[in-house]
């Protein structure tokens, strides 16, 4: 069989982008894990990462580093997964919302204003914004209930 390919489809901007040079370290059928560097430079200053596609969840959790290996931020991304078996291949269409997680553990919510905006201009359902919102307020329950570090662990373990 093929290797696996990953797609990473976007909204606003409208994109569909292989991530061909992801490295899966893991894969099961409940998650997808990765290593991986920018596609573009970044003026955050982060060079590189880890991500957690947590496939039954709609969530990909990613740990952000600049080039000296310090953690940036957490940042998560509301998604959605389509598993192509003919083409061995995954598309995470992103759900617009998301959320980070920074160093001093406090919480950020981003993006909810393209919500609507994507519903209006009739760029995703009204399935995938219930979606989007009931994953994010899942999500957000995850973090303040203590149980995010759950999804943590499975990225510090392959972080070497």
């Amino acid at each position: 069989m093929d290797t696996v390919k990953l797609y990473r489809k976007r909204y606003i901007p409208n994109e569909l982008i292989l991530l061909e040079d992801d490295i899966i370290l893991e894969m099961n059928e409940n998650y997808i894990v990765t290593k991986w560097n920018v596609l573009k430079p970044r003026k955050s200053g982060f060079t590189h990462g880890y991500s957690l596609y947590c496939i039954k969840e709609n969530f990909k959790i990613s740990k952000f580093y600049d080039f000296n290996d310090n953690l940036i931020h957490t940042y998560c991304d509301i998604i959605e997964t389509f598993f192509d078996c003919e083409k061995n291949e995954y598309i995470f269409n992103d759900l617009l919302a998301d959320v980070i997680i920074k160093n001093d553990k406090s919480v950020q919510v981003l993006d909810l204003s393209e919500l609507p905006e994507a519903l209006e201009e009739n760029l995703i359902t009204i399935e995938q914004l219930k979606l989007s919102l009931i994953t994010l307020d899942n999500l957000l329950n995850k973090i303040y209930d203590g149980k995010f570090g759950e999804y943590e662990n499975i990225l510090i373990k392959h972080l070497i």
